[in-house]
């Protein structure tokens, strides 16, 4: 998969959507800006348990939003990969599968 051409284009997907949703699209954002603000837990912490979920969920726009925003925050790929072990023992051979994909992404985002 071409994760940077994937992403672009549900960016531009999800933009068609928010003109026709905008006050879902402004509580989802005010949500997520509260969510990932740094407290006790610092936004990559919060970034991996997101990566973790979306691995579970198998959401493919999920695992690339969450990895872009990994990279974004300095993840290092050992980071990476021990948060993908977790996901996979979590989540079995699915999980393991979603995984393999978030590495994926992290080498092409990392790029």
């Amino acid at each position: 998969m071409d994760w940077k051409k994937y992403i672009g284009e549900t960016e531009k997907n999800i933009g068609v959507l928010s003109k026709e949703i905008p006050e879902t699209v402004k509580g989802f954002g005010q949500m997520g800006k509260a969510a990932k603000a740094d407290g006790a837990l610092s936004e990559k912490t919060k970034e991996f348990i997101a990566l973790g979920i979306a691995i579970s969920t198998r959401c493919d726009s999920c695992i690339g939003f969450h990895v872009r925003s990994l990279v974004r925050l300095k993840a290092t790929r050992e980071e990476m990969c021990e948060a993908l072990a977790m996901a996979t023992y979590m989540g079995g051979g699915p999980s393991y599968a979603f995984s393999a994909k978030a590495l994926e992404a992290y080498d092409e985002f990392s790029t």
